[in-house]
């Protein structure tokens, strides 16, 4: 009691109260990781059931549907055939660090809507158009694959280009439909790699993050800092508020 006495006297009562807040600081802080920790393991678990769902089959009648948007990841199928009058590239990719394209091409699901399929990666050297009818697959097809969302620069809608582009850094769905003749779904495919994946266009399954992030030892370390903060203190001040020796 007179140690406790001893913190809120004239000499310690302002230091106490900053420490205290300090610590109420790093107590919440280690509460809040702990809330994106779960938020984090809900998140992974409806992940995974979707990821463990059967394939979701596309169709044409998903062309206004929004909610293909909320479903990134989502192991799909879909049958058509594609439309290489119209297939783009997607620059400046990667393939164990060798630098190409991806094909990007339409799929018709019917004769009015087509999805995006990202077929692969192909080396620059194979990156000239006139090269791609090389790894046309001709005739009704069956893709499988995973959903992927359109990618934009920023949230704010941009302009589409003034002319149509065979060249892409993006697949920005909204600014590649003025060029195309039918719609687009709002998503696109990532194609999943066929056998041994040995044979261009090369393909990859999507990198799915299921862990649990850094959320549970950034919680541990606030609360250590709390304790260290506090122990700290009441060393320091039962130090320096015992009586000297004469």
């Amino acid at each position: 009691m007179t140690f406790l006495r001893t913190l809120f006297n004239r000499r310690w009562w302002w230091a106490t109260l900053l420490v205290l807040l300090a610590m109420g600081v790093m107590v919440r802080l280690s509460i809040w990781q702990l809330d994106r920790l779960a938020q984090r393991r809900a998140a992974n678990a409806e992940l995974q059931l979707m990821l463990d769902a059967d394939p979701l089959v596309l169709t044409g009648a998903f062309a206004t549907d929004t909610t293909l948007t909320q479903l990134p990841n989502r192991r799909v199928t879909a049958v058509g055939e594609f439309d290489f009058s119209q297939q783009l590239a997607l620059k400046v990719q990667n393939w164990q660090g060798r630098a190409g394209i991806h094909l990007i091409a339409p799929l018709m699901l019917d004769a009015e809507t087509a999805v995006l399929v990202d077929r692969g990666w192909i080396p620059d050297s194979e990156a000239p158009p006139e090269n791609w009818a090389t790894y046309d697959e001709t005739g009704p097809v069956t893709i499988d694959g995973y959903v992927a969302l359109s990618q934009t620069l920023s949230r704010t809608a941009v302009a589409p280009p003034d002319a149509p582009q065979q060249e892409w850094f993006r697949v920005d769905i909204a600014a590649i439909q003025p060029q195309m003749p039918y719609r687009l779904l709002p998503i696109y495919i990532l194609q999943s790699p066929a056998g041994d994946n040995s044979k261009l266009p090369f393909r990859a399954e999507p990198e799915i993050d299921l862990s649990e992030g850094p959320h549970l030892s950034y919680a541990i370390q606030w609360l250590l800092f709390t304790v260290i903060l506090g122990g700290g203190y009441l060393y320091f001040v039962r130090k320096n508020s015992a009586p000297s020796a004469s």
